[in-house]
């Protein structure tokens, strides 16, 4: 139970978020709105997802989030719905300060809000770590760090020695196909995974031509299915691919796109089950 003597001096906490803002709470975090999906993911396995009080409308994990009122979408959420849950703090993700309007209008409705925008592994564990001292649960918080880094370890431990590494093409949109660039955590997944992106610019996502993927011509070809890429069609039903190597020798796999783009705790599924699909004699 709660010793109510330790109340009155609970601990303040701060952290300095992924623009530089820092974010101080009077006591840690107990109510809790996460404006991104992965961050409510990030959440319950911390075991803390009774401390989400909303959601965006696309918000369908942790399961028990979907009892929660909606509070919109990510990018244009209802100030009003946000400031009736009476929030002790927002999260955010934003790439781009075009974004951080609306984190403004939250702030001046008095409501701390933290941004974060991870493309890394290591990145996205930092994240997990400020999410510790903001919840005041920072052993959480270290359990889920570790045990990430436990299973990257494991993929990479069996990767030793590989020789040529596969080149992996990873479509975030068909068609006006656009791939993942190295500015995404799919480019660390890919990477940690043994292949290798073979777009190598870096933005998120990377508008490509049909000449430039033939060109490329990857060994391995990842769909991502989702949002973003609906109802993609099968690589090998579509008419110009059928001159590229992915889909000759069949090494096309077709993924979930928030386990793959979404930076939060099942990017190492990705890893995994990538690092499998290249090299099944090691998996």
């Amino acid at each position: 139970g709660l010793m109510p003597w330790t109340a009155p001096w609970a601990q303040g906490v701060e952290i300095t978020d992924d623009f530089g803002q820092r974010v101080t709470l009077v006591q840690p975090a107990k109510r809790i709105i996460a404006l991104y999906g992965a961050y409510n993911e990030i959440l319950a396995a911390m075991g803390l997802e009774e401390r989400l009080v909303g959601r965006t409308k696309a918000d369908a994990l942790p399961p028990s989030i979907l009892t929660k009122p909606s509070i919109g979408t990510h990018m244009r959420p209802n100030m009003e719905i946000i400031l009736g849950l009476r929030p002790d703090l927002v999260i955010q993700s934003a790439g781009r300060k075009e974004a951080l309007l609306m984190v403004q209008q939250i702030r001046e409705g008095g409501i701390p809000v933290a941004v974060f925008h991870p493309t890394r592994f290591a990145h996205l564990l930092s994240v997990i770590h400020r999410m510790g001292i903001l919840t005041g649960e920072g052993a959480e918080a270290s359990k889920l760090v570790d045990s990430i880094n436990e299973r990257l370890r494991k993929v990479e431990e069996r990767l030793k020695g590989v020789g040529q590494r596969p080149t992996v093409f990873f479509e975030v949109r068909y068609p006006n196909l656009l791939g993942a660039g190295k500015g995404s955590i799919v480019h660390d997944i890919i990477q940690k995974a043994g292949g290798v992106n073979c777009i190598t610019t870096d933005k998120t996502m990377v508008r490509i031509g049909m000449e430039a993927l033939i060109r490329d011509d990857p060994d391995v070809y990842l769909v991502q299915v989702g949002p973003m890429n609906q109802n993609p069609s099968h690589p090998a039903e579509r008419p110009h691919y059928q001159v590229l190597r992915a889909v000759k020798n069949k090494r096309i796999l077709m993924v979930d796109e928030q386990v793959y783009s979404r930076p939060g705790p099942r990017c190492v599924d990705a890893v995994e089950a990538l690092a499998a699909f290249l090299y099944p004699d090691r998996f």
